[in-house]
């Protein structure tokens, strides 16, 4: 085997041993040490591939929102069907995260519980999966009908506020001490209903 292949499968072999560590606990109580010694991995092998925790972790989070962006951009959605383009879209997230339970863990992990200090990071990793969920939404705005004085820039901002809102008030319930599983189950099961609201309101409007 030459150089360069073994070389590749060592840093994958490093990467998958660290998004299991990662997603399997907070960042904080994730350890180097841990990796290497339930995975008998060499220290200086995780150093040589990486500078340290935080590169690793980032690597861990890129890959998991590169991997599910590309889960959901390689569907069609229906164009002409809003509400089943949108239970597609979840749909497919969610058996995403039943193939890759490490991933889920991780995933919410960066939305509920992120260490501060690599929140410019996060965000920028995020930009492809949020710019293909603006995408999802703007092809969504473009075949229903809007209501009078709400614009589609304006949907599309309102948008974006619900997502921050709606995590944010689980980023609160994991700050004070919820469990991130029960967080998790709590926020999957809401979101379809979540996006119905954003979509259609919750007031039923007079004859």
């Amino acid at each position: 085997m030459k150089q360069e292949e073994r070389s590749k499968r060592t840093y994958q072999r490093i990467l998958t041993a660290a998004i299991a560590e990662f997603g399997g606990k907070s960042y904080e109580s994730a350890s180097i040490n841990n990796i290497c010694s339930v995975n008998h991995i060499p220290k200086g092998l995780i150093y040589y591939n990486f500078e340290n925790k935080d590169q690793l972790y980032l690597r861990c989070v890129q890959a998991c929102f590169d991997e599910l962006t590309a889960y959901l951009q390689s569907a069609s959605y229906p164009p002409d069907d809003t509400a089943g383009s949108l239970r597609l879209l979840l749909a497919r997230r969610q058996t995403f995260f039943t193939d890759h339970p490490s991933y889920k863990r991780l995933f919410f992990q960066t939305l509920f519980q992120p260490p501060l200090h690599l929140a410019n990071e996060l965000r920028t990793l995020r930009r492809a999966f949020d710019g293909f969920h603006a995408a999802r939404y703007q092809a969504v705005l473009d075949h229903i009908e809007l209501r009078d004085g709400i614009s589609a820039q304006a949907a599309k901002e309102y948008f974006f506020i619900f997502q921050e809102m709606f995590n944010g008030y689980y980023q609160m319930q994991a700050v004070g001490g919820t469990d991130l599983s029960l967080l998790i189950e709590n926020h999957e099961s809401k979101l379809p209903a979540l996006i119905d609201l954003m979509l259609y309101g919750v007031a039923k409007e007079k004859d």
